[in-house]
């Protein structure tokens, strides 16, 4: 117990100190038993048991030997360290008495030291004091050189000039640079001040060579040696840059002077102010063409003149070409932008998206073959934005619009005009009537189209829709003229005298617009008349013949207000008459293409049957007897008949007429049972729908023999089959105003009983 107890007191003592052999021991133990266990997990399994134990120790005879192998070189290292750790302090040891020997023998000698810095600053100043004696002569002669520098700028030896004053800068620069190293800024202020003329002569060669740089394409067609010369002194003052600001200890008053960017902005400036910075020019037709035809001229000459002089004349890194272009460029741009912010007319905005667009990218100006190839101008961008190109083509359609309006407008009063003549329209070589108007109207559009695709498919494509927007309008305003002419031709139809012909002849007008307007624009695929412009054709025409009609009209009212009648039935040579009229009036339709005379003929048929069914219709007379009713019948039968014959001869078949209510109507006034009145008012209104209460009611009192109850029969049965209008059907009864019934008594005006 007690030995176990002293085992469990040294044990514990390792664990606390190798925690992770232990647990390492433990970790291999569990390891160990779960090999083993998976390997004898059966009983035969055993006998090989003996084969693994030898295995197991050999393999751990190895490991040790390997272990032992390994902790004694460890073992070796460690030793040989620590014999190289005492060799290293005793060395230190040394070193440090050595050390401290030194300081001794510095702090005795410490007197000896205090003698040499008076002497380190007795050599500072001797060496002070000889370069001022190496110098004096050049200081003695600056003002001196001054003078000669002057005189040689002013005789234009600027080489010279230079290479004095680079002299004068130097010597300068290095006095100030010692004096700074030297921390004597004070006495900087006295050098300066001594040597002020440097600055008059930099400002006297800087402002030659500016003059000199601004007259270089002259120059360099004259005599380049002058611009040469300048060019070599900018490259000098250039490299002195450069040295300078790599150096970066000290940097002399002026510099850097920038010479070469300077060279830059003068030539930049030149190109400027002497093209675009001119007095005002007259922004308006011919003026701001001389003036686009000047620059054009100019900026080519002057873009030759660098690509085959100047490019010689300066080094290859200045890019001179480039610059030139780029300036000129920009500068365009600019210009345009400042004329484009006057109020220009359409003329002076064409010019300018001309200009922009064809003329300067074009093989005239920039595109010149002999600024090709080192001339890019695809590489400089365009010369307006797309956005100013935008904006200035709505400007231009702005005031192409008010002209053509205003030419509108004149066409249409010359137009009207003309109607008062005493002569008809001209005619075509088919004879129809026709006048000038389509041929002004087509013609004035289709120059301003045809202008505009000169400059840019947008541009064309909005001239294209602001002249079918303006034609509609166009249309408007005519239509307000036919009206208003009508109006006056109502008040005295005498005047226009041949107010019928005339509008044949817009009739013939409105087609002619009509097949043109496709006809407008260049793509066939853009070419789809417009709805809302389609629609204003249809009303110009629709109006046309409405006005044709009411004048038919007006002949024929006379003639429809003696039906029905007694004179009528017994014979009347009322229909003759009427037919006379209408064969009249179709002579006169036939001069209009024939689409629009068929549909004049057609619409004329339906108002000789709606004005001869109103006639009826008015309550002026009531069969009092069978006679009466048979030659009603008769006379309805022989009217109609001829009035049928007359459109079928004029080319108006019979399935296209509307005579056939004026047969059916006769069959209700024919029939002698009043009482199978209901069945045939039935089929009746079947086939016209569109025939009221009101129509049947007066068509009942015509006959004189029906009866109330009849009557009400009829009128019931029409109630209980209402009428839907087909979408196909022609209205013929709802334009017939029926008289209100009569009432049947009056009250008189005397007091009430």
């Amino acid at each position: 117990m007690g030995m176990s107890a002293e085992g469990e007191r040294a044990a514990s003592p390792r664990e606390e100190e190798w925690p992770e052999a232990e647990k390492a021991e433990k970790l291999a133990r569990g390891a160990a038993l779960k090999w083993a266990s998976g390997v004898f997990y059966r009983p035969e399994k055993l006998e090989g048991l003996g084969q693994y134990r030898n295995r197991e120790r050999q393999r751990n005879s190895s490991i040790q030997s390997r272990l032992k192998s390994t902790v004694q070189s460890y073992l070796e290292g460690v030793s040989a360290g620590l014999e190289q750790l005492r060799s290293a302090a005793r060395e230190v040891q040394n070193v440090s008495q050595d050390l401290g020997a030194a300081r001794w023998a510095l702090l005795d000698s410490t007197g000896q030291f205090q003698g040499l810095q008076q002497m380190r600053a007795l050599m500072a100043e001797h060496v002070q004091l000889a370069s001022v004696v190496q110098v004096l002569p050049q200081l003695f002669s600056v003002h001196e050189v001054f003078s000669h520098t002057l005189q040689l700028l002013c005789e234009q030896n600027l080489l010279e000039a230079h290479a004095e004053l680079m002299m004068m800068e130097h010597l300068r620069d290095n006095i100030l640079s010692q004096l700074h190293l030297r921390g004597l800024s004070s006495a900087q202020a006295t050098v300066l001040s001594y040597f002020s003329g440097l600055q008059e002569l930099n400002e006297s060669l800087a402002k030659q060579l500016w003059d000199i740089v601004g007259s270089s394409l002259q120059l360099v067609r004259d005599d380049p040696v002058l611009f040469v010369t300048a060019v070599r002194i900018i490259e000098r003052e250039e490299k002195i840059d450069e040295s300078l600001l790599l150096e970066a200890t000290f940097l002399p008053p002026g510099r850097p002077k920038g010479w070469r960017q300077k060279f830059y902005h003068v030539l930049r400036e030149t190109i400027t102010g002497a093209h675009f910075r001119a007095t005002p020019m007259d922004a308006e037709g011919s003026g701001l063409a001389r003036h686009l035809a000047a620059l054009q001229k100019d900026i080519v000459s002057n873009l030759l003149v660098v690509k085959d002089l100047m490019v010689q004349c300066v080094p290859a890194h200045y890019n001179i070409l480039s610059i030139c272009t780029t300036t000129y460029h920009q500068a365009l741009t600019s210009h345009l932008q400042d004329i484009l912010r006057e109020d220009l007319d359409k003329q002076a905005l064409f010019l300018l998206l001309e200009w922009a667009l064809r003329v300067y990218p074009s093989p005239d100006m920039m595109g010149h073959p002999d600024l090709l190839p080192e001339v890019d101008v695809s590489a400089l961008g365009p010369l307006m934005s797309p956005e100013l190109v935008d904006q200035t083509e709505r400007k231009y359609v702005v005031k192409v619009k008010a002209s053509v309006l205003e030419w509108m407008q004149k066409t249409l009063e010359v137009e009207f005009k003309e109607w008062f003549r005493e002569e008809e329209p001209e005619t075509d070589h088919q004879g129809f009537f026709q006048s000038a108007l389509p041929v002004i109207v087509m013609q004035m559009l289709n120059e301003n189209i045809q202008v505009a695709s000169l400059i840019t498919d947008s541009l064309q494509q909005k001239v294209y829709n602001m002249a079918l927007e303006e034609l509609e309008v166009f249309l408007g305003r005519l239509r307000e003229a036919l009206v208003q002419c009508g109006k006056e031709h109502q008040k005295d139809r005498t005047t226009p005298k041949y107010y019928v012909s005339y509008l044949l002849a817009m009739l013939n007008n409105n087609l002619a617009l009509s097949s043109s307007v496709s006809s407008l624009h260049s793509d066939t695929a853009c070419r789809e008349v417009p709805a809302s412009l389609q629609a204003a054709l249809d009303r110009t025409q629709k109006k046309t013949c409405q006005l044709l009609l009411e004048e038919l009209l007006l002949d024929l009212q006379p003639l429809c207000l003696q039906l029905p009648s007694r004179k009528w039935l017994s014979g009347s040579q009322l229909v003759s008459s009427m037919c006379e009229v209408i064969d009249k009036y179709a002579k006169d339709f036939s001069r209009v293409g024939k689409p629009v005379f068929m549909l004049l003929l057609t619409e004329s048929e339906l108002l000789v049957t709606s004005q001869y069914l109103r006639a009826l219709m008015q309550k002026k007379m009531v069969c009092k007897s069978n006679e009466e009713r048979r030659q009603l019948c008769d006379r309805l039968l022989q009217d109609a008949t001829q009035l049928r014959e007359l459109f079928c001869g004029l080319g108006l078949d019979r399935s296209q007429q509307s005579l056939e209510a004026v047969f059916a109507l006769r069959e209700l006034i024919c029939l002698k049972d009043p009482a199978l009145l209901s069945l045939e008012v039935l089929g009746f209104a079947t086939k016209y729908p569109d025939v009221s209460d009101e129509h049947i009611s007066t068509l009942l009192d015509l006959r004189g023999d029906v009866s109330k109850e009849v009557r009400h029969m009829v009128l019931e049965m029409m109630a209980q089959h209402p009428q839907v209008l087909p979408e196909s059907y022609r209205p013929i009864f709802s334009t017939i105003l029926v008289p209100a019934p009569e009432l049947p008594f009056c009250i008189r005006k005397g007091k009430c009983a």
